[in-house]
């Protein structure tokens, strides 16, 4: 590589070079490896033979068999201690969310028992704790309720969740197969926070029902509804429930408290909904208050193993329900990957592992087509049980498999003993549990971080409590995806200078100190060029020298010579963009202004070179860096000056 020097000043300046061109299949090749394969996932298979291949494919898909024999029995008794604690939360929690989407309270039983064993086999976290989550199974009510009441065909609406599981389980496989897991990153961490956040108010509204005691009550979620319900049938509300409610309320809400300021004492926490449960169901017994009292009870729970739902799924799919059920599944298949991706990862930092965002997604993915084929609806990781499961001292995933033989156990034998619970045990468990999801500090965060994060966040919040679950995510996605539009199409144009004792030039209104050189106008482009915002950025560039025209004139400086363009953060270009540079180019031209390039990108700088737009401006007008360009200016204005040009060396021309 040449270099070319100048004498003056012993400056050295640094060739621009264009890469060599590829190959278009090796382009191509690499391009879909940066795509899909970031991670390089098959680094691990390079130079090995043919059994160990097979061996480490296995281990691949199912983690089992990597974790499994390297494990230490010293870890047993910790993983029994926290899947015991954690199966302890998941019944009354399960019966509760069960009865949150209308469906017979084992479901809510089952949900833990199949689910989490298949994550146990395929899956990455150690610590995850997967059950069914509320709001996507709210999520999921809704939309299927919308094609079938739960009141009045309750077989054929158990069907259509279960089906709609079963395309959500395929939808997660294939994301995860085919590694797009950029699908899920469109619904940003302020859309997720402002979307539970509604959900949790309009199910803890929906809950006054149980609470006051409300025998008819709206088959809607919007909290127009469901408030309008609760007042209009103020002569329907009894004493009875809503004293025992809100002494649940008061225990499950101190135990709460109790715990989050001394974390040892997480099983306070962790037991308090069964303490309810047990609590409530003895006073039902003991004073027949279902039948004395008004204080309903669940009734009589099926005993056995998940019924196995393999021919509904079939009869579904073969009937009209067959696009809601897929609609269903996609919706509340991406709410669940978000959300139960996060929620690994988030442990997973603690402890200093790495978590397979596509292995994952296989796993949910497998763990719901087998859930939906007995009987669970949609299951995902859980923060709060996946945090009791940590505290616990789970370190592996045998914690989950202990869950679920504790959950078979219950299935088995003691589902008898849940038919006295009160309802309104499990709505006081769903308020304290829904309002543990709303992240209020975290919407706060965002009004000062982000203003608009901040209304992506609201607007989803406020579309699903007054609207429904597709108008909550509709608001957001626009939001967002306007949002998207206007950063593409109208990116940031800085105007930099020099910060004095040095050769770096920044931003001048970030840096104030930053002096700008006379004669030179340098811009810097903060984003690709492409058809949607190169008309923008020629106006925004003509608009830069107009300025700087009429600030020459007030202060009487030399006038505007050369315009450097800092092409630095331009990671693409498109024949559109060409196009404005060379516009650009010409009205430069028309008022004696040179145009010079500095710091052009690989990708970037191999379109100028085919579109000849490199000669245009002239091989010796592009630099490395935009010292290198300001100093080849002040040689250039030097070596025309007589006065000054003395004993100077003309910069070579083989700039490139």
């Amino acid at each position: 590589m040449e270099i070319t020097h100048y004498d003056h000043d012993q400056y050295t300046l640094q060739q621009v070079v264009i890469p060599p061109p590829k190959p278009l299949l090796t382009a191509v090749k690499s391009s879909m490896r940066e795509t899909f394969f970031s991670d390089d996932p098959f680094r691990r298979f390079k130079n090995q033979p043919g059994s160990r291949k097979v061996i480490l494919g296995l281990q691949y898909f199912f983690t089992i068999l990597e974790w499994a024999p390297r494990y230490k029995l010293s870890y047993l008794k910790s993983d029994i201690i926290a899947g015991v604690t954690i199966s302890s939360l998941a019944v009354p929690q399960g019966i509760s969310y069960a009865s949150l989407c209308n469906m017979p309270p084992i479901i809510g039983i089952y949900m833990s028992f199949v689910p989490p064993l298949v994550y146990a086999i395929l899956g990455t976290s150690r610590h995850m704790a997967i059950g069914p989550m509320a709001v996507s199974l709210v999520l999921l009510a809704n939309i299927v309720s919308e094609e079938v009441s739960p009141a009045e065909n309750p077989e054929l609406y158990l069907q259509l969740a279960l089906t709609s599981t079963f395309f959500a389980g395929i939808f997660q496989a294939c994301l995860g197969f085919l590694r797009l897991g950029f699908v899920v990153d469109f619904l940003s961490q302020a859309t997720i926070i402002g979307f539970m956040g509604g959900a949790a108010i309009t199910v803890i509204l929906q809950q006054l029902k149980g609470l006051l005691g409300i025998i008819h009550f709206t088959q809607k979620s919007d909290v127009v509804s469901v408030l309008t319900s609760v007042f209009t049938q103020f002569h329907e509300w009894k004493w009875e429930p809503a004293l025992m409610g809100c002494c649940f309320l008061f225990i499950l809400v101190l135990a709460r408290n109790f715990s989050m300021k001394r974390p040892s004492m997480f099983w306070v926490s962790a037991l308090a909904p069964l303490f309810c449960v047990i609590t409530g169901s003895l006073v039902v017994f003991l004073t027949h208050a279902d039948k004395k009292h008004n204080i309903k009870a669940i009734g009589q729970l099926q005993k056995g193993l998940n019924p196995v739902t393999i021919s509904d799924l079939s009869t579904v799919i073969k009937s009209r329900h067959l696009i809601a059920c897929i609609k269903a599944g996609m919706i509340t298949g991406i709410i669940v990957l978000a959300e139960g991706i996060a929620c690994g990862r988030s442990f997973a930092a603690i402890e200093n592992y790495h978590i397979d965002g596509s292995k994952e997604m296989i796993a949910f993915g497998m763990m719901n087509i087998a859930g939906s084929c007995t009987s669970c609806p949609v299951a995902s990781g859980i923060f709060s049980r996946t945090a009791v499961n940590y505290n616990a001292g789970g370190k592996t995933q045998v914690s989950p498999i202990v869950m679920a033989i504790m959950m078979l156990l219950t299935i088995l034998f003691m589902t008898p003993l849940f038919q006295y619970t009160p309802l309104v045990a499990l709505s006081s468990i769903i308020i304290v549990a829904m309002y543990s999801v709303m992240d209020i500090p975290a919407a706060i965060r965002l009004w000062k971080i982000d203003k608009i994060d901040c209304m992506i966040c609201m607007g989803a919040c406020l579309g699903y409590c007054f609207g429904s679950v597709l108008v909550g995510l509709s608001i957001a996605i626009i939001i967002s995806l306007l949002r998207l539009i206007l950063f593409i199409t109208r990116p940031r144009t800085l105007n930099l200078g020099k910060i004095p004792n040095t050769s770096v030039y920044r931003s001048v209104d970030q840096y104030p100190a930053a002096n700008s050189i006379p004669g030179i106008l340098i811009l810097q482009i903060d984003s690709p060029i492409y058809f949607a915002n190169a008309n923008y950025l020629r106006e925004r560039i003509s608009r830069w020298i107009y300025e700087e025209e009429d600030r020459i004139k007030a202060s009487g400086e030399r006038g505007l010579e050369y315009l450097i363009l800092d092409i630095s953060t331009v990671g693409g270009i498109d024949t559109s963009g060409i196009r404005m540079l060379e516009e650009v180019k010409k009205s430069l031209d028309r008022r004696n202004i040179k145009l010079l390039l500095a710091n052009p990108r690989s990708e970037v700088i191999k379109k100028l070179d085919v579109s000849k737009f490199i000669e245009k401006i002239g091989r010796e007008w592009m630099f490395v860096t935009v010292s290198d360009a300001v100093e080849s200016c002040k040689f250039v204005s030097h070596s025309s000056d007589p006065s000054s040009a003395e004993g100077k060396v003309k910069p070579s021309e083989d700039n490139v």
